[in-house]
């Protein structure tokens, strides 16, 4: 319900309050309530945030859309012939919005069966245990809670020289809602909203060039991914620069023409109808009423410790605005940590940031979870490396999904699983049977012992963990 409809100043006390409806701050709204606690939750401007109205879902209803695309082109190697198939990027536009509104429409139907009261406005600390909140520019509510919760998310970087206009050089919510389909695409930073962008916009047509400063795309996978991903998306057509950046962005016809500084100084003229950026994101620290209190800010986020409690006591922060992984799962586990956390719950686990997975749903997607194996080297720890590629498997081979990896590494003194790392077709589903490996603290001869259906794309797991071992049957 939202206690400040109506104009009138409430002034309310509650146990927690949650500043921000986003997939951090509704679950641990939520969850506190489910535990006993009167909760208030702010949100200024959609329940569910960025991630169900921007961010994660839209997006990944736009990218089914750029996969049919890509089956469609496909129908002769299944069989099938179709004459005229095309698409109309305002109803694949449509369709995205629609699953969003639907999500987000259950969000609000969530807090009301938990009971939580919802303030329509922006939440802003007011003092010790006290949050005020403003709409249009009026205080509304002045609310008081012995525990707040900041979920107040973060917004994408902005380079100087290269802002965005809304018109030819979009963020992210530009991206998602084209009016038309643009012959011709400059992404700017290759990281996951960088990539599945790239993907969407290649797949439904688009000349597409990706621009990304540091050596390699997906900087921050597996670099033996990020090799077999720059091999796939070069054979798709995508031209991409890494060791590169964009110094200039000029207004040209219907487009752009940007200047690309490349590794050895030299300079790079491509042209494109539209640009996208995705080079990071800066947290929502802006007019929090921070000042005065002991929070403090590194680098726009707001530093927490392993329950993700601030230096300002009983004032927490959680998801985007407290630092990476910057992901949707991650700031709902932390929800529902903190909540836990504040009811006293028995045996409330720290966050560990390690057994956190990324998911990347360009195609092919990419997943991973714990070390990479360069990571595991700069430990000093001695490790076994198992692979196992798509094209050995009998599933992939019957899908047409041939290209990809898994890669399994395990410390080679204990068996412990220390990272797995994949591409390839539905990896983002696959990568759960590792997370759950590692919270469990499985070890390779659990893994090894366990009996994968016939045929999956999963076998392909547990051949990467036998090759780990040199006990691969199939390659």
């Amino acid at each position: 319900m939202l206690e400040n409809e109506g104009g009138a100043v409430s002034e309310t006390s509650f146990d927690v309050i949650v500043v921000g409806g986003g997939p951090g701050g509704y679950p641990a709204a939520i969850r506190a309530s489910q535990l006993g606690k009167r909760v208030a939750l702010v949100e200024q401007e959609h329940l569910g945030g960025i991630c169900l109205n921007w961010g994660c879902i839209p997006t990944k209803a736009l990218l089914r859309s750029s996969e049919i695309q890509h089956l469609l082109s496909r129908l002769d190697e299944f069989g099938f012939q179709a004459s005229d198939v095309s698409f109309d990027i305002q109803k694949v536009v449509q369709r995205s919005r629609k699953v969003a509104k639907r999500l987000t429409t259950g969000v609000k139907s969530l807090l009301k069966k938990n009971q939580i009261t919802v303030f329509d406005g922006r939440g802003r600390l007011a003092g010790a245990g006290r949050v005020s909140v403003e709409k249009d520019g009026a205080t509304t509510a002045e609310l008081s809670a012995p525990k707040i919760v900041l979920a107040t998310g973060a917004r994408a970087r902005v380079l100087p020289g290269l802002e965005p206009d809304g018109e030819r050089i979009w963020t992210y919510k530009e991206a998602m809602v084209p009016e038309a389909m643009p012959a011709s695409v400059l992404v700017v930073g290759s990281g996951a909203i960088g990539m599945e962008f790239a993907s969407f916009y290649s797949d439904l047509g688009a000349e597409v060039t990706v621009v990304e400063a540091l050596p390699r795309i997906l900087p921050v996978e597996d670099e033996e991914i990020s090799q077999a991903a720059h091999k796939q998306f070069k054979r798709q057509g995508l031209q991409m620069f890494t060791s590169a950046t964009v110094s200039k962005i000029e207004r040209s016809g219907v487009g752009v023409v940007a200047t690309v500084t490349l590794e050895d100084g030299s300079a790079k003229t491509v042209e494109a109808e539209r640009v996208i950026l995705a080079v990071g994101i800066v947290g929502n620290v802006e007019d929090l009423g921070l000042e005065g209190t002991a929070v403090r800010v590194d680098r726009t986020h707001i530093v927490v410790n392993e329950f993700c409690e601030t230096d300002e006591p009983g004032v927490y922060a959680i998801g985007d605005v407290a630092g990476p992984p910057w992901l949707a799962h991650k700031a709902t586990h932390e929800g529902v940590l903190v909540a836990e956390h504040i009811a006293g719950v028995a045996g409330v686990h720290p966050m560990d940031t390690h057994r956190i997975p990324g998911c990347t749903y360009c195609r092919p997607q990419v997943a991973s979870v714990g070390l990479t194996e360069a990571a595991a080297a700069e430990k000093g720890v001695a490790v076994r490396v198992g692979r196992f590629p798509y094209v050995g498997n009998g599933k992939a081979i019957a899908l047409g999904e041939t290209d990809g990896l898994v890669k399994t590494i395990f410390d080679a003194e204990t068996g412990e699983l220390l990272g797995a790392h994949m591409i390839g077709a539905e990896v983002t589903e696959l990568i759960q049977g590792f997370v759950v490996a590692m919270g469990l603290e499985t070890t390779e001869a659990e893994l090894m012992q366990t009996i994968f259906p016939h045929p999956t794309l999963s076998e392909m797991m547990h051949e990467s963990v036998l090759d780990a071992f040199d006990q691969a049957i199939h390659i």
